[in-house]
């Protein structure tokens, strides 16, 4: 086992930020975080984390479905086949762990977990021959499958299929999202003929990780990808180099060891979604050494945007739109002036949303 290369958390965020192409400038028609799908939730979601990149990506040549963690993520239209294939559960366990308490009345009645959802996505297909409302569908496929399938809900006071196998089983039944539908509409991808046999490398969520979230092992992952650990240490890349990072032993890819020990500068700033990936990563308190930082960060609730200066995180931001008009509230955690570069990125903001800024919300 070679010897592991000791690297700083600042060589780590600088080395994210170019990975994930924050540095760049320009306009671009594409972005390297479409590998892994760009997560499309809140106000702006995946629109703004690929205009932050600089990549103007024609709506037409996006697909946006549930994917991973069931959450819903932008991709490459044309990979949609590939994507399926590469997001779909890779075992049995694999399968259960991602359906999270929906697999328990599964099993109990001694139905795989795996094959449950290649029924609830077959159900699911037929019943969008039309684009159909999310409530819709729900409704239909409760009155489609068994109790095994079905959950009382008791916000809803009904019963209905569970949430996540209704999402896991989305993509695999050729179904995308409809963009700018809320709640959404489900409809089927035009010329679908079901996941592809082969996941290009680029687009294997475990080495996806380790090269946008790097470095990494298994555990931190897994809790990417919503996994066990043991499924993401079978499928470990094999052409991974050891690094040292705060006293903890992770992989990086070798291709990327010499960019992660010499990343290139950067000063700009950008205003990062919520759930932008860069954001996403398991390792928090790498991130934002801060506890008080952290809590504000990743709320449960209700969570803001990140600055991002240089390759630091230094405060929160949240907008507030007031008609045709956008202020932007910033929280500096130490307490300073808000740095400069974020009223440019929060014109940049508004201009994305069809607004105009109209300074710091005081």
């Amino acid at each position: 086992m070679s010897v592991p290369t000791t690297v700083s958390r600042d060589q780590v965020l600088r080395f994210r930020v170019a990975a994930h192409e924050l540095d760049r400038e320009g306009e671009h028609d594409d972005a390297a975080v479409l590998d892994l799908g760009v997560q499309d939730t809140g106000p702006d979601g995946s629109g703004w984390a690929l205009a932050v990149r600089g990549a103007a990506v024609p709506a037409e040549r996006l697909v946006l479905a549930w994917s991973l963690r069931g959450a819903p993520h932008a991709y490459r239209r044309a990979e949609a086949a590939q994507v399926a294939a590469a997001v779909a559960p890779w075992s049995e366990a694999d399968a259960a762990k991602r359906i999270f308490d929906a697999a328990r009345p599964l099993r109990a009645a001694g139905i795989p977990v795996l094959d449950a959802l290649d029924h609830i996505a077959t159900e699911m297909r037929e019943i969008a021959a039309r684009p159909v409302v999310k409530g819709e569908m729900s409704g239909a496929l409760t009155e489609r499958l068994d109790e095994p399938y079905l959950r009382w809900c008791r916000p809803c006071q009904a019963t209905h299929v569970y949430e996540q196998p209704f999402r896991v089983a989305a993509l695999q039944a050729g179904l995308e999202l409809e963009p700018g539908t809320s709640p959404p509409v489900v409809r089927r991808i035009p010329g679908w003929r079901g996941p592809a046999k082969r996941v290009p490398e680029h687009l294997d969520p475990v080495r996806a990780v380790v090269r946008l979230l790097g470095p990494a092992d298994p555990t931190l992952v897994a809790g990417y990808v919503d996994s066990p650990v043991a499924e993401v240490k079978a499928r470990w890349p094999e052409d991974v180099v050891p690094v040292e990072v705060a006293g903890r032993r992770l992989d990086v890819l070798a291709e990327d060891l010499d960019a992660l020990k010499d990343p290139p500068p950067f000063a700009g700033v950008r205003l990062l979604g919520p759930f932008d990936l860069f954001l996403q990563g398991r390792d928090r308190e790498l991130v934002v050494p801060d506890p008080a930082a952290r809590k504000d960060l990743w709320r449960t609730l209700g969570r803001p945007g990140g600055v991002l200066v240089g390759g630091e995180l230094v405060g929160s931001w949240r907008p507030r739109s007031k008609g045709r008009r956008l202020q932007v509230a910033v929280t500096v955690w130490d307490g300073s002036a808000v740095p400069d570069g974020v009223a440019e990125q929060a014109e940049r903001l508004a201009a994305f949303r069809g607004q105009a800024f109209d300074g710091f919300e005081q």
